[in-house]
């Protein structure tokens, strides 16, 4: 099948990679001429893991091409997915849907037969409905149905999410959309994926109402890591024997400083607002999002405590600043709350991050020095922080850390290191998330015993 993929951000891109390995010939159309050249170079302007190498791939296949012109691409294509930003709109937190229909009224003017125009962004329920209302006031003689088909791309693995999905969601009014979509889908029937179909408003719902859980599970694991530190808990063990019931699950409950991102922060806000219009608050929903705001600031709060109440003239190493690992996405990340708050205090900032300091630059460059690789930020700093989990913070020559730091604090915001004494063994005053007094002490659960017997 022949299909055009407007805006080459995260999703746009990876989505127009992921089709043309199934097969498809498809363009990634984007208005930036600058883009689109640096794409035609083999130049990615995103970091994701294979992504580079599927793009090369199929490129070289004649499978995938980029260009400025949409017509041209529109003119060919069965199917154009709608791929662009929908930002938090400033004042209200309202999805911005200005690039959506921008993209809509253009597609609009160039499509030639029968043609499926796909919102892959995400959008507020009843914006299939308006665009479809758009799509025939703009051109009346066109022969068109408009699907939704949300993304569940998680930065770091989008390329294994797309090709090996838990479920593709397609909203769609008519059999012939439907037959279209099944048709670009196909190749996912091997792995016997599961293809909910359903209305277009209940495709749309379907994307805020799964980001919005997974962000509550988030806040909840967050509040019973600050119970636990109270009253003597582990929240890893907790969340461990909460994971374990299949009903639950043991993903998203990692306690953390907080989500960030591209989807969480502004799907919530977004979810907030269309339920206020439709006279339906979500009391859960706007309580996770001020409890994850708080939760961001009060980090840094657990910074200055860890440091003896006052981080004036120290020097506190930063290990990471994406809101993830595997992403250079700053988008929301805990760091821009946290950077800001601890150089109002008085301290100066070093950081390292694998990915993200380019990204991370322009945003925090006043705020910060960067270095060129962990132990570099670490040398002669009064604390170091553990703020993004990337895998090269996880095997820390901690005796290294010791032995480089002015003091030895150690602020592990992502409990990389909460599991077992060793930077307690390698002499680090350790401080991770959601352990209390007694819990530190505490003996290791049976399901760690029997992992230890049997490596041994």
């Amino acid at each position: 099948m022949r299909v055009t993929v407007v805006g080459t951000g995260y999703v746009g891109l990876v989505s127009g990679a992921c089709f043309s390995e199934f097969g498809h010939h498809v363009t990634c159309v984007d208005k930036d001429p600058a883009k689109i050249d640096a794409l035609n170079r083999g130049k990615i302007p995103i970091f994701e893991p294979g992504l580079e190498d599927l793009v090369a791939r199929n490129v070289a296949a004649g499978r995938l091409d980029f260009a400025v012109d949409m017509a041209k691409a529109v003119a060919d294509s069965e199917a154009v997915f709608i791929a662009v930003g929908t930002p938090s709109r400033r004042g209200d937190g309202h999805a911005d849907l200005s690039y959506v229909r921008a993209a809509a009224a253009e597609i609009a003017a160039a499509v030639q037969g029968f043609t499926v125009v796909v919102t892959k962004s995400t959008v507020p329920v009843g914006t299939g409905q308006a665009l479809e209302a758009l799509l025939r006031e703009t051109a009346p003689g066109a022969d068109v149905d408009v699907a939704s088909n949300p993304e569940f791309l998680r930065e770091g693995s989008a390329i294994e999410d797309f090709m090996r999905p838990d479920r593709v969601v397609v909203g769609v009014q008519s059999e012939r959309a439907q037959a279209v979509m099944a048709g670009l889908y196909r190749p996912l029937s091997l792995n016997e994926t599961p293809v909910l179909y359903c209305d277009r408003e209940t495709a749309e719902l379907i994307k805020y109402a799964s980001n919005a859980f997974l962000a509550t599970k988030i806040g909840f694991i967050n509040e019973i890591a600050d119970l636990c530190e109270r009253v003597g808990g582990n929240v890893q063990d907790v969340a461990r024997g909460m994971g374990l019931d299949k009903r639950i699950g043991p993903k998203f409950l990692h306690a953390g400083p907080g989500y960030g991102g591209s989807c969480f922060p502004k799907d919530t806000l977004a979810l907030l607002r269309t339920a206020e219009q439709a006279g339906t608050p979500l009391r859960i929903v706007d309580a996770v999002v001020q409890a994850n705001d708080t939760r961001k600031a009060a980090m840094a709060d657990r910074i200055i405590a860890a440091c003896g109440g006052s981080v004036a003239g120290k020097r506190i190493a930063l290990l990471g600043l994406t809101f993830k690992p595997n992403t250079d996405d700053m988008r929301e990340s805990p760091s821009l709350s946290i950077v800001p708050r601890l150089k109002d205090a008085g301290a100066e900032i070093l950081a390292y991050d694998p990915e993200g300091m380019d990204e991370a630059a322009p945003l925090l460059g006043h705020a910060l020095s960067f270095g060129a690789d962990p132990y570099a930020v670490i040398d002669g700093a009064d604390a170091v922080v553990i703020l993004t989990e990337w895998n090269q913070f996880r095997a820390l020559d901690l005796g290294r850390v010791a032995r480089l730091l002015r003091a030895p604090v150690m602020v592990d915001l992502r409990n990389v290191y909460g599991r077992g004494d060793e930077p307690r063994r390698h002499g680090l005053v350790y401080h991770g998330i959601g352990r209390g007094e007694h819990a530190a002490d505490a003996p290791r659960t049976t399901m760690d015993t029997h992992r230890q017997a049997g490596q041994a």
